[in-house]
This record gives structure tokens, C-alpha cells and sequence, in this order.
């Protein structure tokens, strides 16, 4: 009889650095978790790897001078404008500072009251306060000021981003608004970085002009001048290295997982399922922030983690079909039905409540609160009995 369903550990591992061997150390370091602590390894396992220690181990940097070279490369080093950007100093400065280099002129349009990941630089209610809609009004930096005065630290960091960015360089100016097309006032050469509405935003901006519209994953998609590089995301998913470098996102991470997969097999004998995972999908109910900066969760894995979970709402059932029953008998039935819900429509009221996310995105985000991004020292995680339930024995 199973007493537990779910159960997920950070492996602790040796710090990765570029050229270290991450599929023989993960695996080694996954058996001496199981021999050490005396939990067993079975078939249908699942081990995420972070993308930063793929990254790392693969080399994949790039400095500012070589994000400078592209982008003069694709914009001819004039005037630049770049819409909707993070407010992070981990996910942005870097590459600000290479835009900077790479412009005679750089316009920011920033959206407001927080940019697209909840980092706030006001409030709705400041924005009732003072009679603005944030759909409809525009502001160069004087007006911004001018109605909302100095005050727009953001709440964690207690950073002005405002003067954070034009610190940059005294080409720099500062706009505010949330339609895409108001770019196109300063400038027709303009770089998307948003992340997941990047598309719509550079549609919108095509169809309303003229002008060069690239975004961030056309940025570094090839080598520049011995870079690293990402061929899908570009500078997508990229963060600060150190003050003159960023680390990209990983590529062949699909070739990786199946290797690792194939490892874990010969080690081992059981065949257990990888990912690679980033920012999990979840949203911080306190300061509003979204955590997923990366464009995907997980950006490879494993033919068994396709699809969505197929499952039954189980107090549904408690409180309906099988209301009249309780103890012993309520538990026999609800493991019935279980069993027979490959036969059953559960897109309909029986899944009422269960979202049906991809199960890598569910993966991911357990992976990434497992692992955290300080000082834990676990960028593996082992998942075990993430497809049972509550009929399996």
C-alpha cells in the first residue's frame, strides 16, 4: 500500500562550471542521493535539470561588446528604440548597457504601472488618484513626473528604474505607455523585448509603420564574433553573468535530455523521464510579481512528459455520485472510478476545478520552488510518483 503520492527532492551536487561533465555528475549524483539517504529509484522517475547549469556547462555567454556588435549589425548603430523591457537589474542591465553602446539615440517605453512581470513603479489606486488611463495616456518623462512626482521605487528593490535606466547613457530618454504603436513618435528602428506578448507587440507596430522591428530572439541567434548564442530564443531567458556578461538561455537541450535519459538507464536500469526547466509559472500574491522571465518553462524534455494530466475531480464525485457513501466503501468507489477514467469525458464537470496545464509546466514549476535560486545547492531535482494517484498501490 502507498502512504504518500508526490514527492520531490533537490539533489545537491558539485558547483558547475563551463566544461564540466553535468550528464555524469547529475547521474552520479542522483545514485548517491538514492544510496545515501536510502530512498529507492524506480521507472517513471523524473529528473529536472536546471537551465542555468546547462548553460553554464555549455559556455553559453555572451559580453556586452559582442550584443553591441549584433545589434549594429541589425540596426545600423543610429537611433534605437526599445519597447516594453523588465525592469530587473538581473534580467535587463546588461543588455541595456550594450543597447546603449550600440545607439547614437535610445527612447525606452516602459509600461506603466508595472511592466509585464508585475514590477510596479505606481499603484492602480495612484492611477485613480490622479484620473489616468493607463490605455489611452502617454507620457514623456516630464509629463510622467510632472503627474505622478518622484515617488516610483520599486516596492522590493526600492529602486527608481526610471533613473536606474537612463544611468545608462546621456543619449537616453525615458517615455510611458502601454500602446505599442507610440514607439514609432521617436523612432522607426525598434526592439520588442517583451516577453510573452512579444509577437502581438510587434505586429501591432508593423501594421501601424514603416521601420525595422526585430525582437530580443533575434538578438545573438547565431554567433558574434566567438559568442555564445541561442538559434530560438536569442537573448530571451538571458541573465547577468557578471557586469560585462550575461548568460543565455541553453541550447541542444533536446539532444541533452535524451542523453541523460540514456545515462540515468545505463546507471541505473530504470527508465526515468528529464526536463530542462527555468522560471516556474507561478505568481507572487504579495507584491504581484510573475516569476516566469524566461520565455518557456521548460525548453526540452522527454517523449513521457507530453500532454496534460487526465485527471478526475475526486470531491466531485464525493459530493455527488457517490454522496451516499463514506469510510471504507467511498474510498473503494472513488479508486473505481479512477481506474476507469480513461473511459470517461473528463473535459466536462468531472474535472471541474483542474486545470488542465501542460505537465511540463507543472514539472517545471515544482522543480524551480524545489531548487530555489540561492544557496540550497540543489539544481537537480528528483520527482517520484508524480503519475500515481490515489488507486495505485
Amino acid at each position: 500500500m502507498r502512504f504518500t503520492g508526490v514527492t520531490s527532492r533537490g539533489i545537491r551536487t558539485p558547483i558547475f562550471q563551463q566544461g564540466d561533465p553535468l550528464i555524469k555528475w547529475t547521474v552520479e549524483s542522483i545514485v548517491n542521493a538514492s544510496e545515501g539517504e536510502g530512498f529507492p529509484l524506480n521507472d517513471g522517475d523524473i529528473v529536472g535539470v536546471t537551465e542555468a547549469i546547462l548553460a553554464r556547462t555549455q559556455g553559453n555567454y555572451a559580453s556586452v561588446e559582442q550584443i553591441a556588435q549584433d545589434l549594429k549589425d541589425k540596426f545600423g548603430g543610429q537611433d534605437l528604440g526599445i519597447v516594453f523591457p523588465i525592469t530587473s537589474r538581473n534580467r535587463f542591465s546588461v543588455l541595456l548597457k550594450a543597447l546603449a553602446q550600440a545607439s547614437t539615440k535610445l527612447y525606452i517605453q516602459l509600461s506603466y504601472p508595472a511592466d509585464e512581470f508585475g514590477n510596479a513603479m505606481l499603484t492602480l489606486d495612484q492611477l485613480d488618484e490622479k484620473g489616468v488611463n493607463p490605455y489611452t495616456d502617454n507620457f514623456n518623462e516630464a509629463e510622467f513626473r510632472e503627474v505622478f512626482g518622484f515617488e516610483t521605487k520599486h516596492p522590493f528593490t526600492g529602486l527608481d528604474y526610471i533613473e536606474y535606466y537612463k544611468s545608462f547613457g546621456s543619449h537616453i530618454e525615458i517615455i510611458f505607455s502601454n500602446d505599442p504603436k507610440y514607439i514609432l513618435n521617436y523612432t522607426k528602428n525598434i526592439l520588442v523585448s517583451d516577453v510573452h506578448s512579444r509577437l502581438r507587440t510587434q505586429r501591432i507596430i508593423k501594421e501601424a509603420g514603416e521601420g525595422k522591428v526585430l525582437l530580443l530572439d533575434d538578438i545573438l541567434n547565431e554567433a558574434v564574433e566567438g559568442s555564445g548564442y541561442n538559434p530560438v530564443y536569442g537573448l530571451l531567458g538571458s541573465n547577468k553573468a557578471t557586469e560585462e556578461k550575461v548568460k543565455l538561455f541553453p541550447k541542444d537541450c533536446e539532444e541533452f535530455v535524451l542523453e541523460l535519459q540514456a545515462q540515468l538507464k545505463a546507471k541505473t536500469g530504470k527508465h526515468m523521464e528529464v526536463l530542462v526547466y527555468g522560471d516556474g509559472g507561478f505568481k507572487d500574491p504579495v507584491g504581484g510579481i510573475w516569476e516566469l522571465a524566461d520565455p518557456v518553462i521548460s525548453p526540452a524534455y522527454t517523449e513521457g512528459l507530453e500532454g496534460t494530466p487526465k485527471e478526475i475531480k475526486m470531491k466531485y464525485f464525493a459530493d455527488n455520485e457517490l454522496a451516499h457513501l463514506s469510510g471504507p466503501a467511498l474510498a473503494e468507489a472513488i479508486k473505481q472510478k479512477i481506474k476507469e477514467k480513461s473511459s470517461l469525458d473528463i473535459s466536462r464537470s468531472i474535472a471541474q476545478g483542474t486545470t488542465p496545464r501542460q505537465i511540463t509546466d507543472l514539472l517545471g514549476s515544482l522543480c524551480d520552488l524545489t531548487s530555489g535560486s540561492g544557496d540550497k545547492g540543489t539544481p537537480v531535482v528528483l520527482i517520484q510518483g508524480y503519475f500515481s494517484n490515489y488507486a495505485s498501490e
